[in-house]
């Protein structure tokens, strides 16, 4: 194992989201390393990232994880799944020297719910252009059928604070139920859907969901302690920050945080 610095050790991790969606994994982070200094930061200023294109992500996410970096950051959570399908590779390579970690939607786990289930795997546009959503599915092909659901509009709608009401729940009605007949589990392909998991229940009822957020975090907790630079004492803390004009933005993310509870 690697020798590291005091100063390395003591640094924070870093976790990046388009926004709010990657919320939905803090719990998970903070539970599984509870003496970790977590900063997120919600880059609501260019959301949504899975309308855009891959080479626009991987070149505003760069930006965001070079500062981090600089700020003392030890370790990368890229708490998107678009991020991670655009960015996570490249970012890896040239940042050799920090863990970055990035979402893994849990399709392996709603496969192996039931003999050989039809999955719906919902996530954004660039997310189910990019390969990797692609590759896993045809990694478990014999184990379920996969059904990919681009949802355009519904990172929107959480960014405003839509996490509930008649509006969302038309618009989730109107992805979900052509392809209902016959689910027996959805998959969160984003971090942002995961706020909206009450509506989804709804009109879904029966449907096993999953989400990466678990998983996210065990392998986030294996990456600090196989480098060495998980904290083993002491009481972590959450500091947030966001790309946001909007002065109401973080009242959005701390009510958001406290629907986690």
């Amino acid at each position: 194992m690697r020798t590291v610095t005091n100063k390395k050790k003591d640094g924070f991790a870093a976790v990046i989201d388009s926004g709010v969606g990657g919320l939905s994994v803090v719990p998970a982070l903070r539970a599984a390393l509870p003496h970790e200094d977590f900063v997120y930061y919600g880059d609501a200023g260019n959301a949504p990232y899975g309308e855009k294109s891959a080479d626009e992500v991987k070149k505003i996410v760069d930006g965001i994880v070079s500062e981090m970096i600089k700020d003392g950051a030890k370790a990368i959570v890229l708490a998107c799944n678009t991020a991670t399908s655009a960015a996570a590779s490249y970012l890896r390579e040239k940042y050799a020297d920090t863990p970055i970690i990035g979402m893994e939607p849990a399709l392996k786990p709603a496969a192996e719910a039931k003999e050989h289930p039809r999955v719906l795997v919902m996530a954004t546009p660039l997310t189910i252009r990019e390969d990797k959503l692609h590759a896993l599915a045809e990694r478990l092909a014999g184990e379920a059928d996969f059904v990919l659901i681009p949802c355009h509009g519904l990172v929107e709608s959480v960014e405003r604070g839509e996490v509930g009401g008649d509006g969302i729940k038309k618009l989730l009605y109107g992805i979900l139920a052509p392809n209902l007949d016959g689910a027996d589990s959805i998959v969160l392909g984003c971090t942002h859907y995961a706020h909206l998991r009450g509506v989804i229940e709804e009109i879904a009822p029966g449907v096993a969901i999953f989400d990466g957020a678990d998983g996210t975090a065990r392998e986030t907790k294996r990456r600090l302690v196989e480098a060495g630079i998980a904290k083993r004492c002491g009481k972590g803390s959450l500091t947030l920050k966001n790309s946001s004009p909007d002065p109401e933005y973080a009242d959005l993310c701390y009510r958001l945080l406290e629907r986690l509870k």
